[in-house]
């Protein structure tokens, strides 16, 4: 194992959050970087937290520096689509631009590993419901435009330089720690799970379901879920990759299988031991009737077997987490 030390930013987020309790679980020398717009502080269970912004050039050149820094795994992020429709400058000023200047750092320091967390909406609304890395790229929304420049930017990097990078694009991320130390705690969320979750608890009041007229089984739309244990796990392998001297590469991060909106409900339904309030609305501009990761080229190029492949677990400890929330009152 490398005794250099990895830079983790937005690690008091979601998935950054369960990516550093793996590392420090096995001895990883972290530092982590989250300004806490939308992360918590307390979900950071190893390493040496840093309250600071990836676009404060200063600071990060700071930390590649005194901590040695020779990986950087890249969180750091807005991640609401509705939001980023509204607000287009703000996502491209912070998920663009600030990796930017995250780049310039660590080219500056000689960061030798990068990993960067991408999306599938960089794919748009794609022709077919299996999207492989190849899928053309359109992304509709101002979040997943922001993810590709983000994603152009390293990759020309990269090839200018000696610096190696892997990209996961990420489907439908859902569930939290099976241990119960840490979940999704996302204020105002828009995913399904985590918004049934919420439902079930009493936290909101019913779940909208968009759109009960699509060319899918039941009407309703098809998505890749993947628990986020299993998800930052890929990040793990993703890093032992690189070490051993793997080259760039763009991942798909799924199951390679979908479940349709109504499928998750009725999950949702079953280990809630009763029925969530729904109301159906009409489709929504833009949501691709199914769109779903194809997976071979994930498990050809890492080390990676998901263990978390089961819906109703990934409901369960989506579950599990906002009853605890509700308990701490948050």
């Amino acid at each position: 194992m490398s005794k250099r030390g990895i830079l983790v930013t937005g690690g008091a987020g979601y998935i950054g959050s369960h990516v550093v309790k793996l590392l420090g679980a096995r001895g990883e020398k972290l530092t982590i970087l989250d300004n806490l717009s939308t992360g918590f502080r307390e979900a950071v269970l190893f390493g040496e937290f840093v309250e600071g912004d990836t676009g404060d050039a200063g600071l990060v050149a700071k930390l590649l520096n005194q901590q040695d820094i020779e990986s950087v795994i890249h969180f750091a992020a807005h991640t609401i689509v509705p939001e980023s429709v509204e607000n287009p400058l703000k996502y491209y000023g912070n998920n663009t631009c600030n990796t930017r200047n995250l780049l310039q750092c660590c080219q500056q320091a000689g960061v030798s590993h990068f990993i960067f967390s991408s999306t599938a909406a960089a794919y748009g609304i794609p022709q077919d419901t299996v999207c492989s890395e190849d899928t053309p790229t359109a992304p509709i929304n101002p979040y997943g435009t922001s993810k590709l420049m983000s994603e152009m930017m390293l990759r020309d990097l990269s090839a200018a330089s000696p610096l190696r990078h892997v990209i996961l694009r990420y489907f439908n991320v859902a569930g939290s720690d099976p241990e119960g130390r840490i979940g999704q705690s996302t204020r105002n969320a828009t995913l399904l799970i985590k918004v049934a979750a919420e439902v079930a608890v009493g936290k909101r009041e019913k779940l909208l379901v968009f759109g009960d007229d699509y060319p899918t089984p039941d009407g309703t739309g098809v998505r890749d879920y993947i628990h986020v244990s299993d998800l930052a796990d890929a990040h793990i392998q993703a890093l032992d990759y690189l070490r051993k001297g793997g080259e760039s590469t763009l991942l798909n991060c799924g199951y390679g299988h979908g479940f349709s909106v109504r499928e998750v409900i009725d999950a949702v339904n079953r280990v809630n031991g009763s029925p969530i309030k729904i109301e159906q609305h009409p489709r929504r501009a833009g949501d691709p009737p199914a769109l779903v990761a194809a997976v071979d080229k994930i498990h050809r190029t890492l080390d990676w077997t998901p263990k978390y492949d089961d819906l109703e677990f990934i409901v369960k400890t989506s579950l599990d987490w906002d009853r605890k929330l509700k308990v701490l009152g948050r």
